[in-house]
């Protein structure tokens, strides 16, 4: 994957546009084209993720954005009641991380600064300074989007491309971002009129092949190092997870669909070998409230009834590491293994700052920020955007593989 360059023409102009070898850059390309780039107007690149607490000071507020954002759009739960359940649930979280695990902090945080500089540093290579990547996190200051978006129009930026770093698009994921930067947009809104001339949005991609392939590869590497001398491959139970979703959410996209087919995909590459694959939904169980079955839990123990003597466990519906892939997964096996202590449990890492990843994702957002910058007139109020011939902004880039 490193090092293949392609080239595609923008308005008379030359420029790299692929997954680019970050220690090799065509530099004469890049110089012949700077004075160009520089003339044009600039894109915000927002990579927006879910964030985590990192002061258990902060646990009752995190909470309770979470669950106006969240649980608003699946439970009947009074407004009201927000706060003071809040607080309560940081109790048990400062129990938990806290107390249980030794002053547990997220490294989602800092994976996902590193996810962020590892694309802009991609981007950087084929537009410098013109294009530069924010973090915004759904629930934690001071990376709120409402925040960022703040320093963008303050930094004079007028291109935005929204850009959630999650897997699937749902109400629970890439809808409550979209959902903060519109209020974000409204709020610094003045006279009527958007300072913004262009927007873009990236959305999910469980259906991307490179992910696909990344995945299926990451799981085979581990076998192949930790398990394959002592456990047969028809032996070899592997548990692909999935963020739970509730089955009813108010009329909203929940997810399980694409949760669905991203795991179909990865299964297909792995099924001829290990026969044994299961889907683990991690479910945020909840009074009155359905879940996707069959849960980790369960889906390890049916794994074990039918045979397995090894059992991988690999974050699939995550881009980034969190408490639900760490804490979560690690009570799971830690039950198991009471149970079952003849088998062997493995526990892997979501994508996180793997160079394959970041180079993919720095390449899904081209497309979009080539039609950003080709843009000379957004389509608003009635107005129509004009373009340069060749350039179809329409098109959805969605399903390329890169």
């Amino acid at each position: 994957m490193d090092g293949q360059f392609h080239f595609h023409r923008l308005a008379g102009t030359q420029i790299v546009i692929a997954i680019i070898d970050q220690n090799t850059v065509d530099s004469q390309v890049y110089a012949s084209n700077r004075d160009n780039f520089e003339s044009r107007e600039r894109v915000a690149v927002v990579l927006m993720g879910y964030g985590e607490v990192e002061n258990y000071d902060d646990f009752a507020n995190y909470n309770e954005q979470a669950l106006n954002l969240l649980t608003a759009k699946f439970a009947p739960v009074p407004t009201w009641i927000y706060p003071p359940l809040a607080k309560l649930l940081a109790i048990f979280d400062l129990h938990e991380w806290g107390h249980q695990h030794g002053n547990f902090i997220s490294p989602h945080n800092h994976i996902f600064e590193h996810q962020r500089a590892g694309i802009e540093q991609h981007l950087h290579h084929i537009w410098g300074e013109q294009v530069k990547v924010f973090k915004a996190f759904n629930f934690c200051a001071p990376y709120l989007p409402s925040q960022v978006l703040t320093q963008i129009k303050a930094e004079g930026f007028t291109k935005l491309l929204i850009y959630p770093l999650l897997v699937v698009d749902s109400i629970f994921t890439s809808g409550i971002a979209v959902e903060q930067v519109n209020q974000a947009l409204t709020d610094l809104t003045t006279g009527g009129h958007s300072w913004l001339t262009g927007t873009r949005y990236i959305p999910s991609f469980y259906n991307q092949p490179a992910y696909v392939e990344l995945l299926a590869d990451l799981v085979l590497d581990k076998i192949a190092d930790e398990l394959a001398v002592a456990h047969l491959p028809s032996q070899t139970g592997i548990l692909l997870m999935n963020h739970g979703c509730p089955h009813k959410a108010k009329g909203f996209t929940s997810g399980i669909t694409e949760s669905q087919m991203l795991y179909d995909l990865v299964r297909e590459r792995l099924i001829h070998r290990f026969p044994l694959i299961s889907i683990g939904w991690l479910n945020h169980d909840t009074p009155l409230i359905e879940w996707t079955q069959p849960d980790v839990t369960l889906a390890a123990k049916n794994l074990m009834d039918l045979g397995a003597t090894a059992l991988v466990f690999m974050p699939i519906g995550f881009a980034t590491e969190n408490h639900e892939t760490l804490l979560d997964v690690d009570h799971i096996i830690h039950h198991l293994r009471d149970r079952r202590p003849d088998v062997t449990y493995v526990q892997m890492n979501c994508v996180n700052d793997h160079p394959d990843f970041l180079s993919m994702a720095a390449s899904w957002a081209v497309p979009q920020i080539e039609a950003l910058l080709s843009e000379t007139e957004l389509t608003h109020h009635g107005r129509r955007s004009n373009t340069p011939s060749g350039v179809d902004v329409g098109t959805h880039h969605h399903h390329h593989s890169h």
